[in-house]
């Protein structure tokens, strides 16, 4: 991936809809106090689960935010991400007149697309068969529908692109947006990501032996597994000339992204290729290992994915590591919306100067090596200049961002 030519893109509206508040303001307290938003199951009966905690989102109202959609017409992952999007809309003070005139879109990523709809309509289906599906229900199923609900929500006429790669979407949906703004293709383009809890998934990552019982802990010593987690979070991405001209709040720059795959093994990820994926970011971006000042980790709290993270920014950056910390200690793991949530807090980190910490660290895992720094208990003043924000999925899905203040 050679270094890119075409516009300077930026990020100026941020929007969040997640289990430590709603908006970007109550999300970035959460993660710099070190606020855990785990709390004990209300989306599905856990009767017969060992697991019952997991970071779901309990005051959304989409009804109050909203403004264009019918909730009861939209699923519980549209309606977050075109939640999300209308609070980074306003965060950026777009006027929605030159969003619907101009030539914008949106990107967005997910795992399961609208997994509640899914599991209400396989119960209709196993009490009464095909004839006792609601058809209501059956509109709401596509995943295309996430980013469509954005569009519709914001009356953007441009792309609207629902990317499933799993727990590193929405890394891939902003080098999407962001690729789409940099060559003149839009304006401007909201991505990010969106998931809902869901029954499966936690009884999945149950049987997986991946699932926290209480606590995700990243890099510990005693890391047991991740805790699922939903919610929906959105970029606004636009050419920096524009911004500054409207005068614009600018909390970070976009320097590029690397993508890749590895294509070896469904669940297990491979450090060499995690470390080219790094490479790639880097040569995409412009910059080095000694310009990476943070890096916003995959993290999921299971013993091989931390393992193999460290020992892949290890082959990169040899024995300066940056500051390496993960937001699933706080928010859990929200699929789909996880690179999304780190790639905003990366960009609050810069603009604000601090590092989000890893809260539910209490002593790093010895085998990670020395020099690991991931930041334990609350966020740590800093004035970070370039962050490095990574997604890593199952089937190998890696996706790495790179963020650079602009001040």
């Amino acid at each position: 991936m050679a270094e890119p030519t075409g516009r300077r893109v930026v990020v100026t509206g941020l929007g969040a809809v997640s289990s430590l508040g709603i908006g970007a303001p109550a999300f970035t307290a959460g993660i710099r106090a070190g606020r855990s938003g785990v709390s004990r199951i209300r989306g599905f009966d856990t009767t017969g689960f060992p697991h019952t905690v997991a970071g779901e989102v309990h005051d959304f109202a989409p009804r109050r935010l909203l403004r264009r959609l019918d909730p009861d017409e939209w699923g519980r992952s549209s309606l977050f991400a075109a939640g999300a999007a209308r609070l980074a809309v306003a965060d950026a003070g777009v006027r929605p007149a030159e969003l619907s005139a101009g030539n914008a879109g949106s990107a967005i990523g997910t795992t399961s697309g609208e997994s509640a709809v899914i599991e209400r309509l396989t119960a209709q289906w196993v009490e009464g068969g095909f004839k006792e599906l609601d058809p209501a229900l059956v509109r709401q199923v596509p995943a295309n529908r996430i980013a469509a609900a954005v569009n519709r929500e914001l009356g953007l006429t441009g792309d609207a692109q629902t990317i499933a790669t799993a727990c590193s979407a929405s890394n891939y949906a902003l080098g999407y947006a962001y690729d789409m703004v940099r060559t003149g293709e839009a304006d401007l383009m909201i991505g990010g990501g969106a998931d809902s809890v869901n029954r499966w998934a936690h009884a999945g990552f149950y049987r997986l032996g991946a699932l926290a019982e209480q606590v995700c802990r990243p890099f510990d010593v005693d890391r047991t597994g991740i805790l699922t987690a939903e919610g929906g979070v959105a970029l606004l991405l636009e050419e920096h000339d524009h911004a500054i001209a409207r005068g614009a709040r600018v909390y970070a720059e976009v320097l590029g992204y690397g993508v890749n795959c590895d294509a070896l093994h469904p669940v297990a990820p491979d450090p060499g290729r995690i470390a080219e994926c790094i490479r790639a970011a880097h040569r995409n971006a412009g910059v080095g290992p000694d310009d990476i000042d943070y890096i916003c980790a995959h993290g999921t709290g299971t013993p091989t994915n931390d393992a193999t993270e460290i020992q892949a920014v290890r082959e990169v950056f040899g024995d300066r590591i940056p500051p390496i910390s993960s937001i699933k200690s706080m928010i859990g793991h929200t699929m789909g919306a996880a690179s999304g949530f780190g790639a905003l807090a990366c960009c609050m980190a810069l603009y604000e100067g601090f590092l989000p910490p890893t809260a539910t660290l209490a002593e790093v895992d010895p085998r990670l090596g020395d020099g690991v720094d991931c930041v334990p208990g609350r966020a740590r003043a800093a004035r970070p200049r370039i962050a490095q924000n990574h997604g890593f999925a199952f089937g190998g899905n890696n996706a790495i961002v790179i963020l650079r203040r602009m001040s």
